[in-house]
């Protein structure tokens, strides 16, 4: 069945697509019609353009939407350095990167029940600057409490998709609310403002920042017109706001406070008026989000594991036609088909890094239980390290019957792959205390040597006859 089955119910209304126009109002006849900036735009409100993109980007790549608020979102004081920044840089904040070839995973990450979801995010490894818009951050996140009603949050460094792995996140934006529960995403983009509630308590999971571009459905190629995530199942909030400004708000004045992520260092300010103040918008610039359950998992029916690639979700692409900056896949419940075939993932060595994490359930190439691969943790194989099913996997899959199997029942793993190198955070590496010393050693300690000299066959000279 496409569609998971949630623990709370879904209760906001959405509008369906990807990378459509949408327009939408709170309150009937908002926008202006014809035109995007009238002298005087319905009901008193003031126009305001939200860019993605440059003005000048090609018309298939162009992002903007035209947002009618009460306020405009320059009304407010000079932004200054944040008082207490989290610990989003690793090595307090002096951005220290450790780039090692070894293979790494780690324990599942500790909750912290006294951080809202600002405060929990923890960048866990990276690549790139925010400053010159190129790379990507690898972040988890754990809060046990919402944001205040009176706070607000972005990102002046990219995109943010937040992979839901325990908890449901309510998350209010100027345009709209989100549900987000385990098993489903949401992407924030660069520069829109949002407030993060926790309906059910406690939750963790995972996020990538993307510092360059914006992400696209991956092209289908042969595949054709339908498969993997296809754009009716993508959601996008409908226009909701609040009065809440100045002295004339319902509950007197209120002073709010917005903090920004700005090359990596956060600041703040504060505003007499509230932030979610959209009484209507209309553009392909907004937040949105997706049920991995609905993925449509394409596989082999004959011979040979496709390359993971057939698995994307999302792809942010680079200058480089056919490599990514970042691509997001998962491994979901799926039947597993092949002749004469080593089902599994096989072992590679990759050009590309790959940063996996694990939302439920078991992975079929890796172990659980202590010291394994478990939900909540995660592992990073970076440029051309080595990796593949660990050395019993190998074996059970190597000795196993080959009919038609249903594998991943219950379980959805995630990838985050780019094409940079990327560096481990002082946090990831060692202030977390949660990366497993020995996983190399108990992953493929313990492979086994099935070669054997065949009888009669003799080894060929590499060397030229005289």
């Amino acid at each position: 069945m496409p569609v998971t089955q949630f623990a709370i119910k879904e209760k906001y209304r959405y509008q369906n697509g990807f990378g459509c126009h949408f327009e939408s109002e709170a309150v009937d006849g908002a926008l202006p019609i014809g035109h995007n900036n009238p002298q005087k735009p319905p009901y008193g409100l003031y126009a305001e353009k939200l860019s993605g993109t440059a003005f000048t980007a090609p018309r298939h790549e162009n992002k903007q939407t035209w947002l009618y608020r009460i306020l405009p979102s320059c009304a407010h004081l000079p932004y200054k350095p944040s008082s207490t920044p989290p610990l989003t840089l690793g090595d307090e904040g002096n951005g220290k990167l450790h780039y090692i070839p070894n293979q790494l995973r780690w324990d599942p990450f500790d909750h912290d029940t006294k951080l809202d979801f600002v405060d929990g995010l923890r960048l866990v490894a990276g690549a790139g600057n925010p400053s010159l818009k190129e790379g990507l951050g690898m972040y988890i996140y754990s809060a046990g409490k919402s944001m205040d009603e009176h706070s607000a949050f972005y990102s002046a460094d990219g995109d943010l998709l937040i992979v839901a792995q325990e908890g449901e996140l309510d998350i209010r934006t100027e345009m709209g609310w989100l549900l987000v529960r385990p098993m489903e995403i949401c992407v924030i983009p660069r520069g829109v403002k949002y407030q993060v509630h926790l309906p059910s308590g406690d939750a963790r999971g995972y996020a990538l920042e993307l510092f360059q571009g914006h992400f696209n459905l991956p092209e289908l190629g042969p595949i054709g017109s339908n498969g993997l995530a296809n754009a009716r199942d993508f959601q996008a909030p409908v226009a909701s706001f609040s009065e809440e400004f100045g002295a004339t708000a319902s509950e007197g004045d209120k002073t709010f406070n917005i903090t920004v992520k700005f090359n990596n260092t956060l600041f703040t300010t504060t505003q007499q008026h509230t932030p979610f103040d959209v009484v209507g918008w209309q553009g392909n610039y907004y937040p949105y989000k997706y049920d991995l359950g609905r993925f449509n998992a394409i596989g082999t029916i004959t011979f040979d594991h496709p390359d993971p690639s057939i698995f994307t979700v999302l792809s942010a692409p680079s200058s480089v036609p056919g490599t990514a900056v970042a691509d997001f896949v998962i491994f979901p419940p799926r039947w597993l088909v092949g002749e004469d075939t080593f089902r599994p993932p096989w072992y590679h060595r990759n050009t590309m890094s790959e940063f996996m994490g694990l939302i439920c359930g078991g992975y079929d190439a890796k172990k659980g239980g202590a010291g394994g691969f478990v939900p909540g943790g995660a592992s990073l194989h970076n440029v051309m390290s080595g990796h593949g099913p660990d050395a019993d996997s190998h074996e059970g899959a190597r000795n196993s019957d080959l009919a038609p199997a249903k594998v991943g029942e219950g379980s959805c793993a995630f990838m985050f792959e780019s094409c940079f190198m990327v560096g481990v955070t002082e946090w990831g590496l060692r202030t977390c205390q949660k990366v497993q010393e020995g996983y190399n050693e108990e992953s493929w300690g313990g492979v086994v040597t099935h070669w054997k000299m065949p009888e009669g066959k003799t080894v060929r000279s590499n060397l030229v006859s005289e």
